[in-house]
């Protein structure tokens, strides 16, 4: 497994923005993947973003596209979330997590981090 550490989350206004960090123990293989999820309180995990390590294969849920941006330094083993245009719909607990492909199926990942809370004020 690969060790994931968050960071970069916080209280930010509606319209505002925020990039959330993910730093890897190490680098899976070239076809490996990185994803953000986020959970609200009552609901259920819930896929944001997620692409391979390589840079391809960009995938984002239907509510954050055009907003957030999902990137990563190869060099740094860290990929970053970009998220803009906030609203308190986005308020959750976002996790990182690799695994193997990308996927928006939580059970494909099976490295977590301990998650990072964003807290949007309307």
């Amino acid at each position: 497994q690969v060790q994931l550490v968050e960071s970069g989350g916080g209280l930010v206004q509606a319209g505002g923005s925020l990039r959330l960090s993910c730093a890897a123990s190490r680098r899976t293989s070239s076809t490996g993947a990185m994803a953000w999820f986020r959970q609200a309180p009552g609901k259920e995990r819930e896929f944001v973003a997620t692409m391979r390590w390589s840079g391809i294969r960009k995938r984002y849920a239907d509510s954050v596209t055009g907003r957030f941006v999902i990137s990563r330094d190869y060099a740094k083993d860290t990929f970053y979330l970009q998220m803009n245009s906030l609203n308190a719909d986005d308020t959750a607990v976002y996790y990182c997590a690799a695994g193997q492909g990308t996927s928006d199926r939580v059970a494909d990942f099976d490295s977590w981090g301990q998650g990072t809370q964003v807290t949007v004020s309307s």
